[in-house]
């Protein structure tokens, strides 16, 4: 059986080779507007499913064997999802939101092959020590929180804010390893 990915993000793909699992790359776009009524783990969720079901839309017809893997992470701050940073402004000002404060991040992953589909949802509690102005700045002058949810990147410069992770380590980055493991599992047991 062969397994796809369908996401660009280099740490998902990082945490599915750590995983030691083979598989191939579908690039797509989905649209993920929150619309702000939506509660964040139900909004995971969909984004995850719908970008599976997109993948498995995607692979060439007759390749019934295909399994794709889709995932959404998003940091929430007092119920609402701060979305990716788009600008070092944008970043900055999601990161003073963060400062000193603690707040959650919702990650979950789905599988999709045929009409099945599996979904499993992480939550993560994350404390951030109170930030400088210089220490923001610095951060959002190297450009590693564009495009990243929240604002801010756990594997890399930013691990020297957090104080407390209460949670899934790879979820805050990506992909909840022990969800999608459980649910590989939970698939391949139900499809020897």
């Amino acid at each position: 059986m062969n397994i796809y990915l369908a996401s660009k993000s280099p740490r998902r793909q990082e945490l599915l080779m750590q995983m030691g699992i083979e598989f191939e790359i579908i690039d797509g776009e989905i649209n993920e507007h929150w619309n702000g009524d939506e509660h964040p783990h139900e909004y995971v969720k969909r984004l995850a499913l719908e970008k599976a079901r997109y993948g498995f839309n995607s692979l060439e017809p007759g390749n019934d064997d295909g399994l794709v893997i889709g995932a959404d992470t998003s940091v929430v701050l007092d119920d609402t999802i701060l979305g990716k940073a788009v600008t070092p402004e944008h970043a900055a000002a999601m990161l003073r939101e963060l400062s000193g404060r603690r707040h959650e991040v919702y990650s979950a992953v789905a599988i999709v092959k045929g009409d099945r589909q599996l979904v499993k949802t992480s939550i993560s509690h994350v404390s951030f020590k109170p930030l400088s102005v210089n220490e923001i700045v610095n951060y959002c002058e190297t450009d590693e929180p564009l495009g990243k949810a929240g604002g801010y990147a756990i594997q890399g410069r930013a691990a020297i804010f957090i104080e407390r992770l209460e949670g899934s380590y790879s979820g805050v980055m990506g992909l909840p390893i022990f969800e999608t493991s459980t649910l590989l599992n939970q698939f391949f047991r139900q499809n020897p």
